[in-house]
C-alpha cells in the first residue's frame, strides 16, 4: 500500500512559471534564422547549465556562449542583456500552491534556476512566499538530474521520499527522482498535472 503523500515538490520553469526558451529570442525581435542560431549558441550549447550551477559569473558564462559562435557575439550579448521575458508569471501558480496547502500538504520548489534569472525575472516568482521553501540550484551549486540536489532537499526538510511527489516538465529529472523513491508527475499542461496531483492526493 502506497504511503500517503505529504509533500508536493514543484519545478519552477515550465511548471509554476511560463518558460519561453527558444521563443525568448523571437520575443526579443530576432529573425527565425537568428533565433535558431542564438538558441544553439546559448541554451543548447551545453554551457547554459553553468548559469544554474552558479559557479561562474554571468559574464563568464556569456563568454562561453560567444566562443560557441563568435560571429554573432554582438547578438549574443545584446539578447542576454535583458532576460526579463524569458521566465514569465503563471496565474495558476499561487492558486495551485494554496490548494495543495489547504489540503494539509507541504509545498516546496526544486529548480535549476540561476541568480541571473532570479534577479531579472523576479516578477515571475511572486509565488515563492506561498511555498514552504525549497532549493534553487544556484544557491547550492548542484543541478537536476544530479542525485545530490534531491538528497539535499530531503535532508533540509526531513522528507521521506516515498511520501513526496515531484512535478517537472523534463523526464530525466523525474527519472532521477523516481530512482530515489519519489513519486512523479510529468507536467504537460496545467489541467493535466493538476488533475493527476488531485487524484494522487485524494482532493
Amino acid at each position: 500500500m502506497r504511503r500517503e503523500i505529504d509533500t508536493v515538490i514543484y519545478d519552477i520553469g515550465g511548471v509554476l512559471t511560463i518558460y519561453e526558451e527558444k521563443n525568448f529570442y523571437r520575443i526579443r525581435g530576432y529573425s527565425e534564422e537568428m533565433t535558431e542560431r542564438l538558441y544553439r549558441a546559448t541554451m543548447k550549447s551545453g554551457h547554459w547549465e553553468e548559469f544554474d550551477l552558479g559557479n561562474l559569473s554571468t559574464e563568464e558564462v556569456i563568454d562561453l556562449f560567444v566562443k560557441t559562435d563568435p560571429e554573432i557575439e554582438k547578438e549574443i550579448r545584446d539578447s542576454l542583456s535583458d532576460i526579463s521575458e524569458l521566465v514569465k508569471k503563471s496565474d495558476a501558480a499561487i492558486p495551485w500552491i494554496r490548494k495543495v496547502k489547504a489540503a494539509g500538504k507541504k509545498a516546496l520548489v526544486l529548480s535549476n534556476f540561476s541568480e541571473f534569472s532570479r534577479e531579472q525575472c523576479a516578477d515571475a516568482l511572486t509565488f515563492l512566499p506561498e511555498t514552504d521553501g525549497g532549493i534553487l540550484s544556484c544557491e547550492h551549486h548542484v543541478i537536476k538530474p544530479m542525485p545530490e540536489i534531491y538528497l539535499k532537499l530531503m535532508e533540509m526538510y526531513d522528507l521521506v521520499p516515498e511520501r513526496c511527489v515531484f512535478i517537472d516538465d523534463n523526464q530525466p529529472n523525474l527519472d532521477a527522482a523516481e530512482a530515489l523513491g519519489i513519486h512523479t508527475i510529468l507536467y504537460r499542461s496545467q489541467e493535466q498535472a493538476e488533475k493527476e496531483l488531485d487524484e494522487m492526493l485524494g482532493i
